[in-house]
């Protein structure tokens, strides 16, 4: 698995299932020194193919099954929040070779004025080729795909074909990767990926790939450089190599620089407005206060899912970072294991598992030495266990979930609204309209829009406001509106006087 000496054997016990690299597993195809008999380009290729046709395999399942939970949420007009319009329009605007003025956000909002996520620039190309907001959820999908596949790939010789692909399976389809795709996209997406990369190279010892893959982890979020700051200490303890600390300071300095001078010069209120969210001297000043039940569930379902042998490894320390903004925050939303707040945790937790069974297959804890055999099983059960808990259960009932009711007036408001047109929406058909529209979000001071959409059933629009034409009179006392659509709760209302289609 690396270039270290193999692990001892573990002592048998008779009354003990042993969990063994399968002895057909396929090393990775290495060039010969000039001594050997030369490998061909051919013979290379097919190693590559044996190597990778499981975990590709694993990855395609992944990114399949997820896709499959997409399109039934978009087919039943399921909108978790405004992230989707956010990211969609930011897409656009790299596609178009523009800055990321996203007005859901704001007015001409820059949006890196809101988080550094300079690594979304990628998604220009694939939007210009699929202007669509439904790409953005086939890219996180890939994504997910793609860090499965690659922790696959380490799982197989460490724990043999079977269990290989299994764990592979299981972090792919991990709790926090299935609360991310259920939350729709955000940039965390691009993380997964590269933390399993990061990590599987320090476990393989590639380091000029976990090099790669870490300093562009710190361009993905802010938050993250702090990550990549312990990656790089990790790194340098694992390689010996003193010089790897560079990457940490890769990371502190990107944190820096987008907390203290891009963040503040781009957002309108001159700050970094999350970090009013994290107060440290309030929370260290009653260490009590910080304990609250879900935390500890968090913390739970991170550990149980590896067996707890992923405790054995230093890799945990990269979930440090993540784990301090989210509990020492006073949001409580930020405590819980749903939304996708934890999806960049599970890469860390999975190769940190491997890492353990592999350090305690090397240690001298007798007692851990053989829990070694039985880790991954004990974290592929209590994964199995979970899964009628989360969002991926739904599609054992998707006529529950996913009937989509009101979809017939969701196509009628659709329909009544012109490509080009300026509009203002909560989000209701916010994501059903940005690929097409230039819309606005209700909640900010905006100017009067061509046409103004309700969804008063789950939109967001408080109730109290009324329909959409008193929605439209206090929002913009100043022009008049006229309903045009009104079914299943979907409404929409027109300026009069703007261009008008034929109803």
């Amino acid at each position: 698995m690396t270039s270290r000496e193999p692990a001892p054997p573990v002592e048998e016990d008779e009354d003990v299932v042993v969990v063994a690299p399968d002895e057909q597993t396929t090393p990775d195809p290495a060039p010969t020194n000039g001594d050997g008999p030369r490998v061909s380009r051919r013979e290379r290729a097919r190693g590559v193919v044996r190597t990778w046709a499981l975990p590709a395999a694993v990855g395609l399942l992944v990114a399949a099954v997820y896709t499959i939970y997409s399109l039934a949420q978009w087919q039943a007009f399921v909108v978790k929040s405004w992230d989707l319009g956010i990211f969609t329009q930011l897409a656009s605007r790299y596609a178009a070779l523009e800055a990321p003025i996203v007005h859901i956000k704001g007015p001409e909002y820059h949006l890196l004025g809101d988080h550094f996520h300079p690594l979304l620039v990628l998604l220009g190309p694939v939007y210009a080729v699929f202007p669509h907001a439904f790409t953005l959820l086939v890219v996180q999908n890939v994504l997910f795909g793609i860090a499965a596949a690659v922790i696959t790939r380490a799982a197989i010789p460490l724990l043999g074909r079977v269990v290989g692909v299994l764990v592979g399976v299981a972090a792919g389809l991990s709790w926090g990767l299935q609360y991310a795709v259920e939350a729709q996209f955000h940039e965390i997406a691009f993380a997964v990926p590269l933390l399993a990369i990061a990590l599987v190279g320090v476990l393989r010892e590639q380091w000029r790939t976990t090099i790669v893959a870490g300093a562009l982890l710190a361009l993905v979020k802010e938050d993250l450089g702090l990550t990549t700051a312990v990656l790089g200490l990790v790194l340098a303890w694992r390689s010996r190599r003193p010089a790897m600390l560079w990457l940490s300071a890769w990371g502190v300095g990107a944190f820096v620089l987008a907390t203290r001078v891009v963040l503040p010069s781009l957002n309108p209120d001159g700050e970094w407005v999350y970090g009013s969210r994290l107060d440290l001297a309030a929370a260290l000043s009653d260490p009590l206060a910080l304990y609250a039940p879900a935390k500890g569930y968090t913390l739970w379902l991170l550990v149980i899912v590896t067996g707890a042998i992923a405790l054995r490894s230093p890799f945990v320390l990269l979930a440090a970072p993540t784990l301090g903004w989210r509990f020492l925050s006073a949001e409580p939303g930020y405590w819980e294991p749903t939304w996708h707040y934890s999806a960049v945790l599970l890469p860390i937790a999975y190769v940190a598992m491997l890492d353990g069974i592999d350090r305690a297959r090397r240690g001298r804890v007798r007692w851990l030495r053989r829990y070694s055999r039985y880790a991954p099983i004990v974290g592929l059960t209590a994964s199995l266990m979970l899964m009628s808990q989360l969002p991926l259960w739904q599609l054992t009932n998707p006529g529950l979930h996913f009937g989509a009711p009101r979809e017939q007036g969701a196509r009628a408001a659709l329909a009544v609204i012109p490509d080009g047109a300026v509009v203002e929406s909560d989000i209701g058909l916010m994501s059903y309209l940005v690929d097409r529209t230039d819309v606005h979000y209700l909640g900010n001071q905006n100017p009067v829009p061509e046409y103004l959409v309700i969804d008063r059933h789950g939109g967001g629009t408080p109730q109290e406001w009324g329909d959409v034409l008193q929605v439209a009179q206090m929002l913009h006392p100043e022009a008049a509106f006229e309903l045009v659509h009104a079914q299943d709760g979907y409404e929409v209302a027109r300026v009069v006087g703007a261009s008008a289609l034929d109803d």
